[in-house]
């Protein structure tokens, strides 16, 4: 089965097809570290978590690179205020990203790069559009020639004419004496006194916004990439200017992303009202895990399709709570039945009614997922399959491979959501038996299920060893 997904950039669902048989290079506009994420900027983290976490379930090799936007002009006023550098303050909010991220179990990125660490490589991107005749310079700052590339506006569905009678209305007379074009978006500034700047053939100055995921996400995924993320908000101007910039460059000879996926905003008020800082409406996620579970957060802004936007209220969080804790239930269920069978012989016409109800059951999920990771439908048949598994539970007695069985596949499906939620620890035997299955796939050069138990283990506090005499093991 082929995986659809909707593409902003031709506003329909499509197969998905990585320019690299079972690879996907995946680009995600990371967060400007000028203080602590709110619940709308974890949700576009969780949403693009998931996604990534079904490929990899569905057997892809996924580079994930996610930057973090540390030359701003929000970064530079804010460490005025706290006293730090722009360095130290981005560095205490790149910490402070990674903790919250780790509390609701998004996976790192396989790189994380920085505007800071990315100057020159920024600096030669600007030349060569320069030199292209894409952009220029005025007064020490330089300005992309947004006229020039024809296919602007399409990724928004906007027309160079309205884009323009809009942009007029905003600029300022400085900006208007700058630029030829009031549409003309800027590459590199000038920066003045400010010390957070560098030198370059233009001015002593920093760069734009838009110019920096253009370059980090070329210089580290290529020319082209499979998937570009971010939230709705990013759509325009953000990724219209990063087409243009990118595109220019490469001669449009490269399209710069094949998929571009938007998810949706958190909203709050009964009037629907997107959660920003701007707006002075938003709650930091490292309050919010104060109150709950990590789990129950982490369950809200996964369960809702990435498209469609979230309500954050106290019914929404209320629900997602019911839902974990139907789900630990299940889980902890299991732990106990695989240490209790309970007497006499396991019914197999019981076992054969609940293996076709779990085939049945990772059908729907795996056809909900390729449906536009449509995670709502997919946790439904997760919750359908629940219902099936509880009745064999109830059972006198239970065959033990057919619970350890269960057991793993609801760790892989409740794993692509990012749910931990088994309390119990895991058993002595479980352990042997999982070092055993990841033994024979390591002979059978399964080596995606060898690493996926080797981590699942890890995750639970117990560290392997490979020896020459064989596979030893200890709880951390």
């Amino acid at each position: 089965m082929a995986i659809q997904l909707f593409n902003t950039l031709t506003r329909q669902k499509e197969n998905f097809i990585p320019l690299e048989e079972g690879k996907v290079s995946f680009y995600l506009c990371g967060p400007t570290v000028y203080n602590y994420i709110h619940i709308g900027n974890a949700r576009s983290a969780v949403a693009f978590d998931t996604i990534r976490r079904y490929l990899e379930y569905r057997g892809y090799e996924v580079n994930f690179v996610s930057n973090f936007t540390d030359v701003d002009d929000k970064i530079i006023k804010a460490a005025e205020k706290e006293g730090l550098t722009a360095k130290e303050l981005s560095d205490k909010y790149i910490a402070a990203y990674k903790e919250d991220m780790r509390a609701i179990n998004v996976k790192p990125a396989s790189n994380n790069p920085r505007v800071m660490e990315n100057i020159p490589e920024i600096i030669d991107f600007i030349k060569v559009l320069i030199d292209k005749g894409y952009a220029y310079e005025s007064q020490g700052d330089v300005y992309y020639r947004t006229a020039k590339f024809e296919k602007y506006g399409q990724l928004s569905d906007q027309s160079i004419s309205d884009l323009r009678d809009g942009a007029s209305q905003r600029i300022t007379d400085e900006e208007s004496e700058k630029k030829e074009n009031a549409i003309d978006f800027a590459l590199w500034k000038a920066a003045g006194k400010s010390a957070v700047s560098w030198e370059s053939p233009w001015s002593k100055g920093r760069p734009g916004w838009h110019i920096e995921c253009s370059v980090m996400a070329t210089k580290y995924l290529g020319e082209t990439i499979d998937i570009h993320g971010g939230g709705q908000d990013l759509q325009f101007p953000h990724h219209e200017n990063e087409i243009a910039q990118s595109e220019a460059h490469s001669d449009y000879s490269h399209p710069f992303a094949k998929y571009w996926l938007h998810n949706g905003f958190v909203t709050m008020g009964s009037n629907g009202e997107k959660m920003s800082k701007s707006l002075g409406n938003f709650v930091l996620l490292r309050d919010i895990i104060k109150e709950y579970d990590p789990m129950v957060i982490r369950y809200l802004l996964a369960s809702v399709q990435y498209r469609r936007p979230i309500r954050y209220d106290a019914n929404a969080i209320a629900t997602a709570s019911r839902e974990v804790e139907r789900l630990k239930e299940l889980m902890d269920r299991l732990a106990y039945r695989m240490d209790h069978l309970g007497s006499g012989q396991a019914s197999l016409d019981r076992e054969q009614e609940v293996r076709e109800a779990i085939k049945e059951g990772v059908d729907a999920f795996n056809q909900a997922m390729e449906d536009d990771f449509n995670t709502a439908n997919a946790l439904s048949a997760i919750f359908e399959m629940s219902k099936q598994i509880h009745r064999y539970l109830d059972q006198e007695a239970v065959a033990l491979q057919l619970l350890k069985e269960i057991n793993q596949l609801m760790y892989q499906l409740l794993g692509i959501f990012g749910l931990e939620l088994n309390s119990t620890e895991v058993l002595d035997s479980e352990i042997e038996n999982l070092i055993e299955e990841r033994n024979q796939s390591r002979k059978e050069k399964n080596f995606q299920r060898a690493d996926e138990i080797r981590d699942w283990l890890k995750e639970q506090n117990i560290l392997l060893d490979d020896t020459p005499q064989g596979t030893r093991w200890k709880r951390g």
